[in-house]
C-alpha cells in the first residue's frame, strides 16, 4: 500500500464520519498492515539469538558479569537484613523479659539491703554489683552525697554500655537501607550501557532485541529496593524497642539508687540511734 492509497482512504472516511478521530484510526491500521508488508530493513534478526527466558532467574544468568555481581551483592544483603531481624528480636525480647523479672524481683524485696539483694549476671545484676561494691568501698566516708555521686557515675556507665550492646547489628541495616538503591541503580546503568552497546553493534532497534537488556538492568534496581525497603522499614522499629529498652535500664538504675539511698538513712539512723544509747549509757 502506497502513500496515495493511505491518502484516500484517509480522505473517505474524513467525509463520511466527519471526525479526524476514525480516520486517524484508519490511517494507523493501514501504516501497520503496509509495515508488515514492508521487507526488513537492515540487517535481520535471528529469532533463535533472542533470549527466551525472561523470568527473574533466567534475567540474572544472561545479565553482565557486573550485573551479576550486584545482584548478588543485594541478595547476600537482603539476607543479612532478616538474619540481623531474627537475631535481634530475639535479643530484644529476651533483654527486656529478663528486665522486667528483676524489676518485679526488687518490687518484692524491699525489706533487704542491697548486699543481700542476688547478683546475677544481667544488667540488673551489674547494676546492683556496681553499688553494692561502691558502698562497701566507701563504708567509713563521712559524705554521702559523695557516695551517691560516685554511684550515679557507676551506673550511668553501666547504662551506656547495656546500650551500645543491644545496639550492635543495627548499623549494619543502616548502611544497607542508605546504600542498596545506589548499588541497584548502578547495576541499573550498567546494564543498560551494555544494551545500547548491543543495539549499536547488531544494528536494529527492534524490540524484542532491546526489551530483554532493558529488563535485566532494571532488575538490579528491584532488588536494591527489595533489600533497601526492608531494612529501612526494620531499623525503624528496633530504634523504637532499643528506646524502650533503654527506658527499662533507666528504672532500673533509677531504683537501684533508691535502695542505694535507703541503706545510707539506714546507716545513718543506726549511727544516729548508737550516738544516743551511749550518751544514755554515760
Amino acid at each position: 500500500m502506497n502513500i496515495n492509497a493511505l491518502q484516500q482512504q484517509f480522505r473517505a472516511c474524513w467525509r463520511s464520519a466527519g471526525s479526524v478521530v476514525p480516520a486517524l484510526v484508519v490511517l494507523l491500521a493501514a501504516g501497520l498492515a503496509a509495515a508488515q508488508e514492508q521487507p526488513p530493513v537492515g540487517n535481520p534478526v535471528d529469532v533463535a539469538t533472542l533470549p527466551r527466558d525472561l523470568s527473574p532467574w533466567g534475567m540474572f544468568i544472561a545479565a553482565d558479569n557486573v550485573v551479576k555481581a550486584v545482584m548478588i551483592g543485594l541478595a547476600l544483603a537482603s539476607v543479612a537484613t532478616w538474619t540481623v531481624w531474627l537475631a535481634k528480636t530475639i535479643e530484644l525480647i529476651a533483654a527486656k523479659r529478663r528486665l522486667r523479672a528483676d524489676l518485679g524481683l526488687l518490687a518484692a524485696r524491699q525489706a533487704d539491703t542491697l548486699q543481700r539483694l542476688p547478683r546475677r549476671k544481667s544488667t540488673m545484676g551489674r547494676l546492683v554489683d556496681a553499688a553494692a561494691t561502691e558502698l562497701q568501698l566507701s563504708e567509713s566516708a563521712p559524705d554521702k552525697d559523695g557516695i551517691k555521686e560516685r554511684i550515679l557515675l557507676s551506673l550511668a556507665r553501666i547504662e551506656k554500655a547495656a546500650a551500645r550492646r543491644i545496639l550492635r547489628g543495627t548499623g549494619v541495616l543502616a548502611t544497607i537501607g542508605a546504600t542498596a538503591p545506589f548499588v541497584g541503580l548502578f547495576g541499573t546503568v550498567w546494564g543498560i550501557m551494555n544494551s545500547f552497546i548491543g543495539i549499536s553493534k547488531s544494528q536494529t532497534t527492534n524490540l524484542a532485541v532491546v526489551a530483554p537488556g532493558i529488563a535485566e538492568a532494571l532488575l538490579a534496581t528491584a532488588l536494591g529496593l527489595a533489600a533497601a525497603i526492608p531494612a529501612v522499614v526494620i531499623y525503624n522499629v528496633f530504634t523504637r524497642q532499643i528506646a524502650g529498652y533503654r527506658d527499662l535500664v533507666g528504672d532500673a538504675a533509677a531504683e537501684i539508687l533508691r535502695w542505694v539511698s535507703r541503706d545510707l538513712d539506714r546507716q545513718d539512723a543506726g549511727i544516729t540511734a548508737s550516738k544516743h544509747t551511749l550518751s544514755a549509757a554515760e
